[in-house]
């Protein structure tokens, strides 16, 4: 888990909040951790302790509680380092959400795509 710096304003005792976005399956995700750390399996980074807005709330944003169905649940995810577009530090959540990914300046790694043929 990634420890403060002196002068950055977080005291230990604080928790800290990441703002994560990512690719996934032709969307980027923005989610907010506790814990963000790189992996033991090489290339990835791992991602625990999701943070979604309280559900007593009257208006519900569907993005977010989309991506709160799509990671109930889940204990830790693995992201490849190829697919993050930033990691942020921030003082307090915002709202997870999921946008299309238009292309624009950011375009993903390219991922061979997998084939079913076994040689012999």
């Amino acid at each position: 888990m990634a420890k403060s710096k002196p002068g950055s304003g977080m005291s230990d005792s604080q928790e800290h909040i990441y703002k994560v976005l990512f690719h996934n399956q032709g969307q980027i995700y923005e989610v907010y951790a506790h814990s963000i750390y790189q992996s033991d399996l090489y290339g990835f980074i791992e991602v625990e302790d999701y943070i979604f807005g309280e559900r007593t709330k009257v208006v519900i944003d569907p993005g977010e509680d989309k991506l709160r169905q799509e990671f109930e649940g889940v204990q830790r995810s693995f992201i490849p380092m190829h697919a993050i577009i930033r990691i942020d530090e921030v003082e307090k959540e915002g709202v997870a959400k999921m946008t299309e990914s238009k292309g624009g300046n950011v375009t993903p790694f390219p991922m061979p795509v997998p084939s079913n043929e076994t040689k012999t």
